[in-house]
This record gives C-alpha cells, structure tokens and sequence, in this order.
C-alpha cells in the first residue's frame, strides 16, 4: 500500500505465503542444494538434532462449522544442522510430521550439504535423548560419535552434588571436581564416586539425586568422551541446535495465538529452512514456475 497503493487482503497473503512454502516443501525433498567442494581428511563435521514443542491443531472432519469440534495439542518439530568445524555457515533441516527416521536422513542431508562424504567425521551432539544417539549411529556408522551435551550432564551433576556435601562450599567443590574429570577422563572416577554415595534402594526415585546421575551416565559411557573432544578442539555443548530452535522455529510458530494445522506447519518449516539456508534464490530462478 505504502509503494504501490494496492491494498491486499490477509487472506490472499496468506494463501499465495502457504502454496509457495507447500511448493518449497516439495522442493526440498529432492537432493541437497549446493553443495560446496569436497572436505579435506582432516576436517570434521558439527551435526547436531533436536525437538521443539509447536502449537497445532485439527479441525473435526465431522463439524460443519470448522470453528467447532477443535482439538489442540502440541507436536514436535524436528531440528537438524550441520557445518563443518570451524565454520559458521550451516546447513538447517526440519520436519514436524516426519519421524525420527526422517529427522535422521534430514540430519545426513545437511552433513553432505556442508561437504561431508566419504572418509569424513560426523561429530554429533545431542540433550541424551536416545533417539539422537540412534539416528547419529544409523546414518554416519564408523564415520560418526556422539556426545551428550557436556551442560545437560551438569544438571544430572548440580542435583547429585545436593545429595553429596550438605555445605554450599563442598557442593561447588564437589562439582567442579567432577566437571574436570568428565573432561580429563576421568568417568571411571566419577561413577565410583557417586557409586559410594548411592542413596538406599527404599529411597523414592524422585528424592535420589545422586542414584539419578550414577544410572543416567552408566548407561552413556560412549557418549561422554570429551577429553578427545576438548583435544580436537571440537565442541562438548549442543548450544547451536537449542539457538536454532528460537531463531529458525520458535520466532515464527509460537506467535501469541497462534496454532497450525500439521501440513501447514510442515510447509511453514520448510520455507523457514530455505530462507536459512540461503536457497531463496534458487527457489524463484528454478522452481518458482512449477509452484504459479
């Protein structure tokens, strides 16, 4: 109106905005965009996938009037990047309807957006859930690890320290202690202590911190190597992936409000990832006439 002195309805804004992100939804199925030169041996990939929770809803399929018979719920959107170790140029994914398996594939797909192949390293990070750790096995194999993210196991270590030293004074010294051995390789250490302050088998589980913790890293010994990590100057925190979540999902899905239907959600995160990745120009040059 301000430019051009036509005044368009909402409405068609919003229906020429969810049939172009429908088109670049489709689009972005095919194979990764733009892939830059091959690695050289020595450089590692960063890839890293997540959840976040997205307001949606479905309407009744039996209503006649679409305003009732709504049922609202939260899902999850599935994040995946990936860039090369060093660089801060990433390659994004991201998928609300798709399972854990897609989450996985999108997760490759960004990793070879970026440049890996064969005779590269995939360094995954992730929050413990056991899917991330999957999914990173599953697509990268021999070529890929993984680590918890160093700041989750510290919430597991902050809470059993408060079951370890009664003074302030101790609990930080405790902990600290501790935070230098998950980094020195120093787990056996670690576990053995909190071993010896296991609460009593009688003790509810929500009152035995240090039992919480012991069990959490026994069951991911392969998945807290951060000496080698800290010595190939890689990183132990998933920071990245919890900042994409706000910046590439959150900015525009939790609008005050604001609840999608599953495909348009879906849709909605597919043009988000073009717009990040830089493929907006790719879209209207080749794609654009598919979608008029």
């Amino acid at each position: 109106m301000e430019h051009y002195g036509i005044v368009i309805a909402e409405s068609t804004l919003r229906r020429v905005t969810m049939r172009h992100a429908g088109q670049i939804h489709k689009y972005s199925q095919g194979a990764p965009q733009g892939l830059p030169n091959a690695l050289t041996g020595k450089q590692a990939v960063i890839v890293q996938t997540d959840g976040t929770m997205v307001p949606t809803v479905q309407s009744s399929t039996t209503a006649g009037d679409k305003r009732k018979g709504k049922s609202v719920q939260w899902a999850e959107a599935k994040v995946s990047l990936a860039h090369v170790a060093g660089s801060k140029e990433m390659s994004f994914a991201a998928t609300l309807q798709g399972d854990v398996k897609l989450a996985g594939k999108q997760l490759r797909k960004c990793a070879r957006r970026v440049g890996f192949g064969k005779g590269h390293r995939a360094h995954g990070l992730g929050d413990g859930a056991p899917w991330i750790a999957r999914q990173v096995k599953e697509n990268f194999g021999q070529q890929g690890s993984y680590l918890v993210d160093f700041f989750h196991v510290c919430d597991y270590l902050n809470a059993a320290a408060q079951g370890i030293a009664k003074e302030p004074s101790q609990r930080q010294a405790w902990l600290d202690q501790q935070k230098t051995r998950l980094k020195t390789d120093g787990l056996n250490a670690l576990l053995n202590e909190l071993q010896a302050n296991l609460e009593s088998p009688e003790t509810p589980e929500d009152m035995a911190p240090v039992r919480c913790c012991w069990r959490y890293l026994s069951q991911r010994q392969d998945q807290l190597d951060y000496a080698s990590a800290i010595s190939q100057s890689l990183p132990i925190g998933s920071g990245e992936i919890e900042s994409a979540h706000r910046y590439l999902v959150q900015k525009r899905m939790k609008l005050p409000g604001a609840w999608w239907s599953p495909e348009n959600a879906e849709h909605m995160l597919a043009l988000r990832v073009c717009r990040a990745n830089d493929e907006w120009r790719s879209y209207w040059s080749t794609h654009y006439r598919y979608a008029a």
